[in-house]
């Protein structure tokens, strides 16, 4: 069995192709609450079918605002539920930094929370701790199937790669993958991860683990993949992750986010309501089509793309190439 190191959060450097260079810490993903949608799945388009917004949700949203509906006690009630004043709070606490502040969540509780939701074993979790579970391994298969079989030798960037969900197969097959993530415990887990499952295998090929930030992250890579990372990214900001991303990228890119709909941004703000570091207080939703038009700016184009929805998880995946 390999040996287990700890993953230092000062920069290291790895020459060669396809190994990248990190510097410090970046961000991971959390499933949002949503109703159950119905999806076909294909390669190329995916069709959904919306069930409306339960009554009970709605009733709970409007009850709060009949509640605090003038005065003193609406003014406290909106400063407690505002996500602009919770997440300002939280980044006042980490400096001023709101991603150093995702850093710290997922250095500490957060790491906890989600070692037992990305754990398939384990049975310490809850109801919606599981779909979430189901939802994230659903986005983990479709992304692992456009793949292919044939990886071996193929060099991968996984940025955002939290426990190695999908480093660890992509290693196993052959893959030679640099792995990063804002956690330091986060890789730790997925190097001993990888560990325990490549035992005895002649294939497998160890993994580069790194704590990284996406603007760190540097090397040359056959496909670059970043799932579920792009939540904790403002708009202002996303264009310029996906333009460094890409520059990373030799013939491809596999990226999923939380995508933008009247919808899904109805149900996001519901949940905001409701105060606490686990729910939608630093969720940032994207448009598809904001995204699209930044690969395509950057000489990429959409050829695949699928949503995965769950009743607590829902992201829409892409693959894009360099054309």
């Amino acid at each position: 069995m390999m040996s287990s190191k700890s993953t230092s959060v000062a920069a290291r450097v790895c020459k060669g192709k396809g190994v990248c260079s990190v510097a410090r810490a970046g961000p991971r993903f959390h499933g949002m609450a949503l109703e159950r949608r119905t999806t076909n799945p294909t390669t190329t388009t995916t069709t959904t079918t919306t069930r409306a917004v339960s009554e009970d949700v709605l009733t709970v949203a409007t009850g709060f605002g009949a509640v605090v509906g003038g005065g003193a006690l609406a003014t406290a009630f909106q400063s407690a539920t505002d996500p602009e004043v919770r997440r300002q709070q939280m980044a006042d606490e980490a400096g001023g930094d709101e991603l150093r502040s995702v850093g710290d969540y997922f250095e500490g509780e957060g790491f906890q929370r989600w070692r037992r939701i990305y754990d398939d074993e384990s049975e310490d979790v809850n109801k919606v701790q599981r779909d979430i579970r189901d939802g994230h391994a659903k986005t983990i298969d479709i992304a692992l199937d456009w793949f292919g079989a044939s990886i071996e030798g193929m060099t991968v960037c996984d940025a955002g790669c939290g426990t190695g969900s999908l480093t660890i197969p992509l290693a196993l097959r052959g893959a030679s993958v640099c792995a990063s993530d804002i956690s330091g415990a986060m890789t730790q887990e997925a190097s001993r991860r990888f560990e325990i499952a490549a035992e005895g295998s002649s294939k497998a090929v160890r993994p580069s683990f790194e704590a990284s930030d996406l603007e760190s992250v540097r090397g040359s890579f056959n496909t670059v993949a970043c799932l579920d990372v792009m939540i904790h990214y403002p708009d202002n900001k996303m264009e310029e992750m996906i333009g460094h991303l890409v520059s990373m990228s030799e013939d491809r890119i596999i990226m999923s986010f939380a995508p933008k709909t009247p919808y899904y941004s109805l149900l996001k703000r519901i949940g905001e309501l409701f105060p606490g570091k686990s729910k939608a207080t630093r969720a940032y939703l994207h448009a598809e089509e904001d995204v699209e038009r930044a690969l395509n700016k950057n000489g990429f184009k959409v050829t695949k793309r699928d949503m995965t929805a769950t009743s607590f998880y829902f992201s829409r995946i892409l693959e894009a190439v360099r054309e």
